[in-house]
């Protein structure tokens, strides 16, 4: 019975061992460095922040330092609220991973607020929502200040096989719209990517 359990002991000590060695080690990466890991076939993480950059970069430079963003109230930033982004892809994943990056960049420029109660589908903070709602109610007073603008835009996908090789063009597209309707900002950014079907890179 002993050398039973003794046997038993060695085997799954053995088992642990085994698996441990074949198992990769986990490191971290700098996420704007080289060596992160790239798919042909979906938007990495390092993707998203390239195409934020490049709208950002933009927007600020052809709106916010041309003085052509306008305030609907004077002395305050401009006030954004997010509409529908589309992903077109084939892969399914939060585009916030995109917007978000933007946010805060805009948020830091200090000419551009974003409204957390008054978006697409819903509030993004319920209880904002809420809070603004009662007080309006118990004040008997109109609070709710509409957005200046919106931003909408579309991520595409367009995959092209050659032989062994596959190509994936993603298109990301944004388009800044005034309470009017009016586009006053858009801005398109393409990033291609080649390599075999299950290839991963760097």
């Amino acid at each position: 019975m002993k050398k039973s359990i003794l046997q038993s002991t060695i085997a799954t000590a053995a088992g642990v061992l085994l698996l441990t060695g074949c198992a990769t080690p986990t490191t971290y990466v700098d996420p704007s460095g080289s060596r992160m890991v790239a798919n042909v076939n979906q938007i990495n993480i390092q993707d998203f922040a390239n195409a934020a950059d490049t709208m950002v970069n933009s927007l600020i430079d052809n709106l916010i330092n041309q003085g052509k963003l306008q305030s609907g109230v004077p002395s305050e930033p401009a006030l954004l609220a997010i509409s529908r982004i589309t992903n077109n892809t084939s892969r399914q994943f939060d585009t916030n991973l995109l917007v978000k990056k933007i946010r805060v960049a805009l948020l830091r420029t200090g000419r551009v607020q974003t409204t957390t109660t008054m978006n697409l589908g819903g509030p993004e903070d319920p209880l904002a929502a809420d809070q603004q709602k009662a007080k309006e109610f118990f004040e008997d007073k109109k609070h709710t200040r509409l957005p200046d603008y919106t931003l909408s835009g579309k991520i595409i996908q367009d995959r092209t096989p050659a032989g062994d090789i596959n190509q994936s063009a993603f298109v990301f597209q944004l388009s800044l719209s005034s309470n009017a309707g009016i586009a006053v900002w858009e801005e398109e950014k393409t990033i291609v990517k080649q390599g075999s079907a299950a290839a991963i890179g760097f």
